[in-house]
């Protein structure tokens, strides 16, 4: 395990690609926005819960952790190079490698493929919280000064159209509304 730990590190160092190409100064890493992923997760979950859904936000939340961790051998390839590799199966050799040495490989594979895939209501809502937590670092940047990150607020119609969206209007609306404002609270 503990070459998987050391691999892991990857994730510290490696920026997120779709900033860097955008000219962002010191973006964040992947290990940054996967971080604060599994916090959002963390705490969508549990308001879930707290309104009934049956969800399970510890299952959530393991999902939310493992969801980017391929990225440590394969990088965050950036939307413009999708056309000429197939990210998804890249991803997913790259996990199933990774995790060869992990403790239980075939249920962390198992989690990180129910985000993947989107074929359990923990997995898609770490989807939402990832989209979430990108718009929500595009406003940062834009609010200390970046521009040109006009393409990423394409996601909140994504975020519109989730089965999410009616628990989290609010959420979703209040950031396209501080965005159009031009501040941060």
């Amino acid at each position: 395990m503990l070459g998987l730990f050391i691999e892991l590190g990857n994730l510290k160092k490696l920026k997120r690609t779709g900033w860097v190409l955008r000219g962002v100064p010191n973006p964040e890493s992947i290990a940054d926005h996967s971080f604060r992923v599994a916090l959002i997760t963390f705490f969508l979950a549990d308001e879930l819960k707290k309104r009934g859904v049956e969800i399970n936000p510890d299952k959530a939340v393991r999902i939310a952790l493992l969801h980017d961790i391929g990225e440590a051998r394969i990088t965050d390839i950036p939307q413009p190079a999708l056309k000429y590799v197939d990210k998804s199966e890249a991803e997913r050799k790259a996990v199933e490698d990774l995790l060869k040495t992990s403790p239980l490989p075939e249920e962390y594979y198992q989690l990180w493929l129910e985000y993947e895939e989107g074929s359990t209501l923990e997995g898609r809502l770490v989807r939402f919280a990832d989209k979430l937590e990108m718009l929500i670092q595009a406003l940062e940047y834009e609010s200390a000064g970046a521009s040109g990150l006009d393409e990423f607020w394409n996601v909140l119609e994504n975020l519109r159209s989730s089965e999410f969206y009616g628990h989290f209007k609010d959420i979703v609306d209040g950031l396209e509304d501080m965005r159009k404002q031009k501040r941060l609270l």
